[in-house]
């Protein structure tokens, strides 16, 4: 039966069906010999808790004897996890009173203590569960049965609450720790049998552990060493190595713990601190220094058997996680003890030169340069080549390995703190990290809005945007270099392949280049799945990027960026919905750029006036354009400009008055809609607002206005505008012409000074603008009384 079939069934189960079922379980388990019966019904009871999201409520009796159940000595293996999964669905929990107090068997512990982890700590489980764990771990030999089952509660225990586990007990574990790790057995384990004739002892003896290629192991056994069978102490050896990492951290935060840490880094540099430390006879240390110098020698092991040929592919997939995992441990060995650090750097450096080579292994290339940004300076290793290598391969090579981008992306993110004088590098680097985001944008897309602030400068912020907003072509451009050999002969194009080197470059150039003819030649890849969520992740992405300029962006920067605004406004990539939701960011940031540089207006008036110049940009680009129109009435004023002029103010008016013309007076069709109310009515304010400040203009613009009024209250029967549109514009021309009307308190309502944003201006009753507006609201009702009249 299909499984969403399944869960659907078990999710429709009422209450009063459920309690009957619980008392069918409860009966089953009330019998001395739980049968295949016992099985099937607890399986079906964990289908029906498990269905839905919220806990459904079972009869104590049910409850209690799951309990007993799961405790119960010689209680079959299957049951009692089946008992176990069902406890932890319903948790928390107030009616568990379940302990582990009194189990002794390490297999039941492991299962009693995920129940109760599961709990929240209400009753300080965690720690209960912990000092449990450790008394069991005592009272055993590092050789003896069944302690992996306890490994995984001493982990969990050690990250939830590391402070509950005593000195002597962190001792214990460090000393287990030390002989899985270093003294497993080299010789394979015996299989299990059924007894009989071939078991006799005659069966053939097992043999010594082998390494990946299959030579036998020379060499003490790691997690990389391979058999048909393996023992007790083998498996408890893979154990420690896959929690010794956190372990090293949760147990010695703060490094070595020997008296003489302050004498050791103060020779760390020197021969003599080299030779001291690899001399120390390792039994003499205490048990986290012997632990770390056990762990130290594990890892060489690793780095050595990563070099062998693996025989099968999942002991090759084995190698390169166990190779990322020996130099992330490394990384901790040298932070908590810097005597590590000299017997360590020969070696990565080693590592590194023979992992540049091979592809295969590259993911090991990122916990490398971790390393050396971590310790670079106190080595005196300069990690430049390392990151340029890095930031210049990985990218361009694999941006295609989704697993691989978010490590790199997150590796960019942690690193940061370190990066150092280094961070020019990452800077630079940021075409290329973008190939990870545009080919895998919506996994990427909050890691690189908090990447953002950091990778952008004054240097790079206008490339980085012309980056951004060419996002999704870089996604066609790279499917177009992966998958489609056919559109890859048209690129070979001279006249495209300048601009495809440039979309595909892997540093920044300081250049920027119109791709207009590179959308053309990319357009049939514009519908692909890849590219429409490109596209999609594109806003999100443009409001971080500005939320981190505007920090810094003096007045040159901001007009650059505004610029950059108006051109591309018309010169995107055209995916579905793409320049609409762009047009809406864009818009928005030009206000923001203006507010913070009001005389960005008077800087660019040229081009804002070749760009409201345009009747074609009502209809493709009414969000700039109203964003414009809307910063030249707010902005174009001496009373944030002392450098705006009459001329210039009278020149805008021209241009507006011809635009506001052109739109109210053009037939709507199909090739031309109507403009937007919206647009008409910041035009008219705006042109409101200048004539305000050039009192020579308040009669042209009153005569507008008026003619304005009059067509929204009787529309042409030819014209396309609603009743609830005619209105909005109606209203606003008589607010604009009640206001002409009074041209001092017009400027004063128009233009008001900076000091209005100070909160007395809108608290103090007696201050000139509360007395202006209740001024011009008592206008604005009289004239709508003599409208209606």
């Amino acid at each position: 039966m299909n499984l969403g079939v399944v869960l659907s069934e078990n999710r429709r189960i009422q209450d009063e069906e459920l309690q009957k079922f619980c008392s069918r379980v409860v009966k089953l388990l009330q019998k001395e010999e739980l049968g295949p019966d016992a099985v099937d019904a607890l399986q079906r009871l964990f289908l029906i808790v498990s269905a839905t999201k919220y806990k459904r409520k079972l009869e104590k009796t049910c409850v209690d004897l799951l309990q007993t159940t799961l405790c119960a000595p010689k209680c079959p293996e299957q049951l009692q996890l089946l008992c176990t999964a069902i406890l932890r669905e319903r948790s928390p929990s107030d009616d568990l009173n379940l302990s582990c107090d009194h189990v002794q068997n390490s297999r039941q512990l492991s299962l009693v203590a995920s129940v109760l982890l599961a709990q929240g700590d209400k009753k300080e489980e965690v720690r209960s569960v912990g000092q449990r764990a450790f008394r069991v771990l005592e009272s055993r030999q590092p050789e003896g049965p069944s302690l992996r089952h306890l490994l995984p509660v001493v982990s969990k225990v050690t990250h939830l609450a590391p402070h509950t586990l005593h000195e002597d007990q962190t001792n214990l574990l460090s000393k287990r720790l030390v002989d899985w790790l270093r003294y497993a057995s080299v010789q394979q384990g015996v299989p299990h049998t059924s007894g009989g004739f071939f078991s006799a002892p005659r069966a053939r003896q097992p043999g010594p552990v082998t390494e990946v290629d299959g030579a036998v192991a020379t060499d003490f056994f790691t997690v990389l060493s391979t058999g048909q069978h393996f023992t007790e102490d083998q498996w408890l050896n893979v154990q420690a190595f896959s929690m010794l990492r956190a372990w090293l951290l949760h147990s010695s935060p703060r490094g070595p713990s020997s008296p003489d840490t302050d004498d050791k880094s103060e020779l760390e540099g020197s021969t003599l601190s080299v030779l001291s430390a690899t001399s120390t006879a390792s039994h003499l240390l205490p048990p986290q220094e012997r632990l770390r110098e056990k762990a130290f020698e594990y890892c060489q092991r690793l780095i050595e058997q990563s070099t062998r040929r693996a025989l099968r592919k999942g002991d090759s997939d084995l190698q390169k996680a166990c190779l990322v995992e020996a130099v992330l441990l490394l990384d901790v060995l040298c932070r908590q003890d810097p005597s590590f650090l000299y017997r360590t750097l020969s070696c990565l450096k080693a590592l590194h030169a023979r992992l540049c080579g091979d592809p295969a292994r590259v993911r090991a290339l990122l916990p490398i340069a971790q390393f050396f940004l971590n310790h670079g300076e106190a080595a005196a290793v300069d990690s430049e080549a390392i990151l340029q290598h890095l930031f210049t391969r990985i990218p361009c090579e694999l941006f295609h390995s989704p697993m691989l981008a978010f490590e790199f992306v997150c590796f960019c993110r942690d690193s940061l703190p370190v990066f150092g004088r280094n961070l020019d590098i990452l800077r630079r680097s940021f075409p290329n990290l973008f190939k990870l985001l545009a080919w895998n944008s919506p996994a990427l897309t909050s890691e690189f809005v908090a990447l953002l602030p950091s990778l952008v400068d004054s240097a790079t912020a206008v490339e980085m945007l012309h980056t951004l907003l060419d996002l999704p072509c870089l996604t066609a451009a790279l499917d177009l270099q992966l998958r489609n050999p056919s559109c890859l002969e048209a690129s070979r194009d001279p006249q495209f392949q300048g601009l495809l080197q440039h979309l595909l470059r892997a540093t920044a150039s300081g250049t920027t280049e119109r791709l207009a003819p590179l959308h053309q030649l990319l357009q049939p890849l514009a519908s692909l799945t890849r590219v429409v969520q490109c596209a999609e992740a594109v806003p999100t992405l443009l409001q971080a990027f500005f939320s981190a300029v505007t920090q810094f962006a003096d007045g040159a920067l901001s007009n650059q960026l505004a610029l950059l605004l108006l051109e591309r406004s018309d010169s995107l990539y055209q995916v579905p919905q793409y320049e609409a939701h762009v047009h809406r960011v864009l818009s928005s940031q030009f206000l923001v750029l203006c507010a913070r540089h009001p005389s960005l207006v008077v800087e660019l008036a040229k081009e804002l006036l070749e760009f409201v110049g345009s009747v074609s940009s009502v209809h493709s680009r009414e969000a700039m354009l109203t964003a414009v129109v809307w910063a030249v009435g707010e902005y174009l004023s001496v009373s944030w400009d002392r450098r705006c002029t009459v001329e210039q103010i009278n020149r805008f008016f021209e241009v507006l008055e011809a635009l506001l013309f052109e739109v109210t007076q053009s037939r709507p069709s199909a090739t031309l809609p109507k403009c937007p109310p919206r647009v008409i009515t910041v035009l008219m304010t705006t042109l409101t607002k200048l004539a305000s400040r050039s009192q020579d203009l308040i009669p042209r613009v009153s005569l507008f206005l008026s003619k304005m009024r009059s067509l929204a209250q009787n529309p042409a029967p030819s014209s396309d505008r609603c009743g609830e549109d005619a209105g909005a514009v109606c209203t606003r021309a008589a607010e604009l012409l009640t206001l002409l009307k009074m041209p001092s308190v017009a400027q004063f309502v128009l233009t008001p000074s900076a000091e209005v944003s100070e909160p007395r201006y809108h608290r103090d009753t007696n201050t000139a603008l509360p007395l202006a507006l209740r001024t011009v609201s008592r206008l604005v009702e009289k004239e709508a009384g003599l409208l209606l009249g």
